[in-house]
């Protein structure tokens, strides 16, 4: 459809009753000229306290050098923040998914507080991505999401190593069987400059996914953020939202059911980030179509594990990148008949004509070939039964046991469960238990990295199990089963279960089940009352009263 260029800025900055709106805006550099031209909103999430989005500013600059050279005015903004690696294991990790929910809404408000007639969305860190697509359908105005890149891998000892290895570096150290000296050498090797963490955790995971999606450009997520290429990526980004804009071509146009599934598809293939789940039925609730925690496990079912990337692969992302990038999962997956290949995407090209051009790297073994799976069936699996009536995500591409039956250990915070791993009080066959650490219950339901991390350094990775209402983060591995729900502020069955209580996992049948009698059960339900809140005002206080279960995208209405 056609669409005028100006559709909304006319209304901020034309006609003499708006001299004064122009009048602030030439006061910060704007000529009369610009205001003439489209609005473009170039939104970013700068921070100076973390890699992830360290080089969005300068990336900014290249995206409005693409616009102004496409005859359009961009206008910066920039909202917050939240690393979500700095804040593992912290209370500042209850910030990290508070915090998607407001740089949403900064976007929103910012878009229509200025009238722009398009916008580019640059996103970084893990919350912001899903954030930028979220706050697009919001808004509904021509647009697209850029990915500001990925951190290149550090050396240490010879060997490319992620956060993932310092997180699991913690626990071989609380083992005996790492001095401080190697772990002090290895946190200063393994971020070498600014990029979102390194593999297929959820920045990668959600990045490569919007470009299945076709709301980002394919083929730029996984050009690292310090790649000389970059620049160029930003630049083209710019041209482009001018040409969406002209043919006026719409978030929801491109947020389809169709789209949504590929994005699955994507994030199955390449053993992905189990944030996946929650993020994309959050951006489905936004762009208004219907999508179930049912619809990953049989999409997942349906797709092969072929991406061989870390955490339970071998490769970071710009290995990914040098092997043929997303083009070339695309193709592959194309290829089986699994994408909806004729699903719209921002460049004006279905998502198989983009495709059509990926170029694979001779000898490359990142992306596998379709007969050479390293499963039959993608990562992402959803169980339900007696613990988890609602469901729970768990991701199976890092490891191969399919069933675990042991005692449950209850922690009511991450803190507790986390001392106990560095305490040596857990012990091989235990299933750890943490509650109370939901959407409601944290709030803002905690990734648990700094725990999973430390029991597979401590040895124990392939020996216990772990279960909680809160999330994981993308470099998990193991057998760990979050977003358990109903969560146990909202009285879900975990907050029933007591010390020693036997759980089974069985993922070929997809259950999460209490070995309780259903009359001890519900004993223990007449008498549960729930906790105080952990906040009594502020933001999270606010969040809490607001936010859904992970089983509908802990989305705030």
């Amino acid at each position: 459809m056609t669409l005028d260029p100006r559709h909304r800025s006319r209304t901020m900055v034309d006609g003499p009753d708006r001299a004064a709106a122009r009048s602030y805006l030439h006061s910060v550099g704007f000529s009369r000229e610009d205001l003439q031209r489209p609005l473009v909103m170039v939104a970013h999430e700068w921070i100076g306290t973390m890699p992830c989005n360290y080089s969005q500013r300068a990336l900014a600059q290249e995206v409005m050098a693409g616009i102004r050279a496409a005859g359009g005015t961009p206008m910066e903004v920039n909202t917050v923040s939240i690393s979500d690696g700095i804040s593992m294991g912290t209370e500042g990790m209850k910030a990290s998914l508070v915090s998607r929910e407001i740089i949403t809404d900064s976007i929103e408000l910012c878009g229509v507080g200025y009238s722009f007639d398009a916008a580019v969305v640059i996103v970084g860190c893990d919350k912001t991505i899903p954030a930028g697509a979220m706050a697009l359908a919001r808004l509904n105005i021509p647009g697209l999401v850029l990915y500001s890149g990925s951190i290149a891998p550090g050396q240490f000892e010879g060997h490319d190593v992620t956060i993932q290895d310092v997180f699991e570096g913690v626990g071989q150290h609380s083992a005996g069987n790492m001095s401080d000296e190697r772990l002090a050498a290895l946190e200063a090797a393994a971020c070498p400059g600014a990029g979102a963490c390194g593999a297929q955790y959820t920045a990668n995971t959600m990045a490569t996914v919007l470009e299945f999606m076709g709301i980002s450009p394919m083929g730029s997520a996984t050009v690292g953020a310090t790649d000389d290429r970059k620049d160029s990526v930003g630049h083209r980004a710019g041209e482009l939202v001018m040409d969406v804009l002209r043919r006026g071509q719409l978030p929801r146009d491109i947020m389809t059911r169709e789209a949504l599934e590929n994005g699955i598809m994507c994030a199955a293939a390449t053993g992905g980030s189990t944030n996946v789940v929650l993020h994309l039925i959050a951006i489905a609730n936004e762009a208004g179509v219907d999508l179930d925690i049912d619809d990953f496990d049989t999409i997942s079912e349906r797709t092969p594990l072929i991406g061989d990337l870390r955490p339970g692969g071998q490769y970071v992302a710009l290995d990914w990148d040098r092997a043929g990038g997303t083009p070339l999962l695309a193709k592959r997956l194309l290829e089986a008949g699994l994408l909806h290949g004729g699903a719209a995407t921002v460049t004006g090209r279905t998502l198989a004509e983009e495709a059509a051009e990926a170029m694979e790297t001779e000898g490359q073994q990142v992306i596998r070939p379709l007969d050479q799976p390293l499963k039959a069936t993608g990562g992402l699996v959803i169980l339900k039964g007696s613990l988890a009536p609602q469901g729970c995500v768990i991701k199976v591409a890092g490891h191969e046991r399919l069933t675990h039956r042991g005692p449950a250990r209850i922690f009511e915070r991450e803190e507790d469960a986390m001392q106990a791993v560095l305490d040596h009080r857990i012990q091989a066959g235990d299933v750890l238990v943490i509650r109370n650490e939901g959407p409601k219950g944290g709030p803002g339901m905690r990734e648990m990295l700094g725990v999973t991390a430390a029991l597979v350094g401590a040895g124990l990775g392939e020996t216990v199990a772990l279960l909680t209402d809160g999330r994981f983060s993308g470099a998990t591995r193991g057998l760990m089963a979050g977003h358990v729900a109903p969560e146990a502020a909202a009285g879900g069955p975990i907050a029933l279960v007591h010390e020693g209580d036997t759980i089974s996992f069985d993922i070929p049948n997809r259950r999460l089940d209490l070995e309780v009698p259903e009359a001890e059960v519900e004993s223990r339900r007449q008498s549960w009352a729930p906790r105080p809140p952990n906040y009594q005002s502020g933001v999270f206080a606010k969040y809490a009263r607001l936010v859904t279960g992970a089983e509908q995208g802990a989305v705030t209405r």
